[in-house]
């Protein structure tokens, strides 16, 4: 559609590599063992525990180089993830931060954006209410707008992960990524296009690219549980649909029992204690939702870790 934005292109990627190198973590891939062929790429190993910290630290630096960032520095609005790592970037960085989190925020979550100097405001109990409060905000007192997932720093900085993998496993033929707004997918997919299939999982309770790939454009769809506090977006960003038109990702829906399943799975059998949101990507793979072809090599991102350990 004419009214999206242009695809974050892997120049971009490769552009962002070069800013944020030094500043984040290279997170290693864990290689399967016997006949098992999915790779597991381990993002919740990222400074903040998150992927976002990718795009956080490009959002900034770009924008600091393009003189955007003044005296009232970022705002962002977020579920708890990306203003985490926004924070932390802005904390690195010497910036001012401010970031508005929904009413229903993991107490854990916004106690660590607390801790790395971030003002915190509440508002409303969705994703979106919070956007709106922390747009009016940015408008009102100068701050720079940091966008949770749909802005093209943010895309390219998330992309820089799957140039990781893809430099460290290059016969990956998929890539398997959860989504929420799209941010993380519209990256890889960025980075991957050409040389790896993309898978997107969503869950069923959250379906917001699935809904836009469908009307071939971002619409709002109904959010909730147990991934919502990272996958809640009430519709996909125009970066990951515009990165669906140029190459059309499989995607595929997952269920609530899959997702806890896949996350109990990953702490018993692996160790990793990730959030619902980080284990809905390995829940296609578990619950047969995405079915692996002969001979098919498969990273999967485990994207976050920012969780209740008491829960696991």
């Amino acid at each position: 559609m004419s009214d999206l934005p242009a695809p974050v292109t892997r120049d971009d990627v490769l552009a962002a590599q070069d800013r944020i190198s030094g500043r984040v973590r290279r997170t290693p891939v864990l290689a399967p063992v016997g006949d098992d062929p999915v790779w597991l790429k381990l993002e919740h190993l990222q400074v903040c525990g998150v992927f976002k910290t990718r795009g956080a630290f490009n959002r900034q630096l770009a924008g600091l180089e393009r003189g955007e960032i003044g005296d009232a520095g970022i705002v962002v609005a977020s579920g708890g993830n990306a203003g985490l790592a926004q924070a932390y970037a802005a904390r690195e960085l010497g910036i001012r931060a401010t970031v508005f989190v929904p009413e229903t925020a993991p107490a854990v979550k916004v106690a660590r954006i607390e801790s790395y100097g971030a003002t915190v405001r509440r508002a409303g109990r969705e994703y979106a209410e919070a956007h709106a409060a922390a747009v009016d905000f940015g408008d009102v007192e100068g701050a720079a707008f940091a966008h949770a997932y749909d802005q093209p720093d943010v895309v390219a900085g998330a992309g820089t992960l799957a140039e990781e993998l893809l430099a460290d496993e290059p016969g990956t033929d998929t890539i398997v990524v959860a989504v929420g707004g799209g941010g993380l997918y519209a990256g890889v997919a960025a980075a991957a296009r050409g040389r790896a299939r993309v898978v997107a999982v969503e869950p069923e309770l959250a379906p917001t690219l699935h809904a836009a790939v469908a009307a071939g454009r971002p619409v709002d769809v109904a959010v909730s549980g147990v991934a919502a506090d990272s996958l809640g977006a009430r519709r996909a960003g125009g970066l990951a649909v515009a990165a669906a038109q140029a190459e059309a990702p499989v995607s595929v829906l997952v269920g609530e029992d899959a997702i806890v399943e896949a996350r109990s799975r990953l702490w018993r059998d692996v160790r990793i204690a990730s959030e619902h949101g980080a284990a809905t990507a390995y829940a296609a793979l578990l619950s047969g939702a995405y079915s692996l072809a002969p001979g098919e090599r498969v990273a999967v991102v485990v994207c976050g870790a920012n969780t209740d350990l008491a829960t696991l």
